[in-house]
């Protein structure tokens, strides 16, 4: 199967660590509009920020009052300088603490905000910066490319609500899966696209521009937020409106389940195992459907081999397996 070019660039941050990616406040206000009932009175932690380009604390300390917030905590990894872009030069690092408007004019000023110094470098998975996670009722935050396993275990763990951003594809890691599996995550809402990233990261030949500013971007492709928060469209039913014909669902040649190509067509009078696109699970109800596994699992499960389903001799690309639960024998 060819690498698409959201994987290839994904593996790219992985090897080279330009885990950078800022997010832009369009895609922070979008996605936010969502869940403004989770954070009255809350504490909130974007602790893998830039205090200085974080458009996440940014839009948290503009919006501080509107959301009735508690507090907003934010750490920087390796960055002392609170108005320099992070180089990660710095062997300790700095967070900021912000409580509010004190003078009245609605607007967080230096003088507002809380700069406090880190023992360490800053990173997620230190002591320090664990203890101030503990203090968060939520952490919302782009966490680094590289490390999105390791970082949604610890929130798993410390039972920290979340809403973050990821690489779509993080849907077929097997630890991220399990976690879906288990109703401990799901998909956000929107699919930001572009990101700023730092002047030093080289220019690619597609899906990397400078605008008339000369700030740097690039463009992920599928990238998806991720949230232990409920929302709405968890509740909604996806509409079914074919019937199952044997013919239009063809059962895979390694594993007992038939083959939904869109999850439109998903058949409304089918009990079995179906196996259906990762693009489901944006409309995931966990009401209407239990998520039985991913492909590659399941058939090294029952082989001892690691294979996508397959059709007729040829792998497929990733599928969920799922089963509806509205129907009975």
């Amino acid at each position: 199967m060819k690498k698409t070019f959201a994987n290839t660039h994904l593996q790219t941050a992985k090897t080279t660590k330009q885990d950078e990616f800022y997010t832009q406040i369009s895609d922070i206000e979008k996605e936010l509009a969502h869940y403004k009932e989770h954070f009255q009175g809350k504490v909130v932690l974007c602790n893998c920020d830039d205090p200085s380009v974080s458009n996440f604390f940014r839009f948290f300390a503009h919006n501080f009052e509107k959301l009735g917030l508690k507090k907003l905590i934010t750490t920087c990894y390796k960055n002392q300088n609170v108005d320099l872009f992070s180089e990660n030069k710095s062997e300790k690092a700095i967070y900021l603490e912000y409580t509010g408007d004190k003078n009245g004019d609605r607007v967080p000023s230096l003088d507002e905000i809380g700069i406090k110094h880190l023992q360490g470098d800053g990173d997620f998975r230190s002591e320090e910066c664990i203890a101030l996670l503990k203090q968060a009722d939520i952490v919302v935050t782009n966490p680094p490319f590289s490390l999105f396993r390791e970082y949604v275990a610890q929130l798993i763990e410390q039972h920290i609500k979340f809403l973050i951003i990821g690489n779509q594809n993080a849907i077929t890691y097997k630890e991220i899966f399990q976690f879906i599996k288990e109703d401990k995550i799901w998909l956000g809402y929107m699919h930001p696209v572009n990101f700023i990233v730092p002047d030093h990261y080289e220019m690619r030949e597609v899906r990397s521009w400078r605008d008339e500013h000369g700030t740097n971007w690039r463009s992920m492709g599928n990238a998806c937020w991720f949230t232990n928060l409920d929302i709405a469209k968890r509740h909604e039913d996806i509409i079914l409106y074919k019937k199952y014909k044997k013919s239009d669902y063809p059962k895979y040649d390694n594993y007992n389940a038939i083959e939904v190509s869109r999850f439109a067509d998903i058949p409304m009078d089918y009990d079995g195992a179906m196996g259906v696109p990762i693009t489901f699970l944006d409309k995931h109800n966990p009401d209407q459907f239990e998520i039985l596994g991913i492909d590659r699992v399941l058939v090294e499960e029952k082989t001892g081999k690691v294979s996508r389903f397959r059709l007729k001799g040829k792998e497929i690309y990733a599928r969920v397996t799922i089963k509806n639960r509205k129907l009975t024998k």
